[in-house]
């Protein structure tokens, strides 16, 4: 199988497209969702761009296994930390003792789970180009 890190890429800017969309309808859950994704999808496309598998879902961890040449920012596993919290409690409403996750999401946690994804991107399209 050869080397997809394009289509991981290109999924990962969609993701980040539909966090944007998301946010715009008001579904800040599923934009802070989203917006992991994309971060995700755009760390698996430079780990594929290096010729390396990345597998799981913590965006943390995925930061962290990087070849040591490739250090991110401190302030890159920040943001990967936000947006790890994103992943399950978005989705599932036994997250929270009652209440669905559409009732604990507002716009400025989607906002900011964006532009934490847009640095992952930025930081992962360096990286790849």
């Amino acid at each position: 199988m050869g080397n997809r890190y394009k289509d991981w890429w290109r999924q990962a800017e969609a993701d980040l497209r539909h966090a944007r969309n998301a946010l715009a309808d008001g579904d800040y859950e599923w934009s802070c969702f989203a917006a992991q994704q994309a971060a995700e999808k755009a760390i698996k496309a430079l780990f594929q761009k290096l010729g390396m598998d990345a597998w799981g879902h913590t965006l943390t961890v995925l930061i962290g296994n990087l070849p040591s040449t490739i250090q991110p920012p401190t302030e890159l596993i920040d943001y990967a930390r936000i947006l790890d919290k994103h992943y399950i409690p978005t989705r599932h409403p036994n997250g929270f003792d009652s209440g669905a996750p559409t009732d604990f999401y507002t716009s400025m946690e989607a906002q900011y789970a964006i532009q934490c994804a847009e640095s992952i991107l930025e930081f992962c399209r360096h990286q790849i180009d």
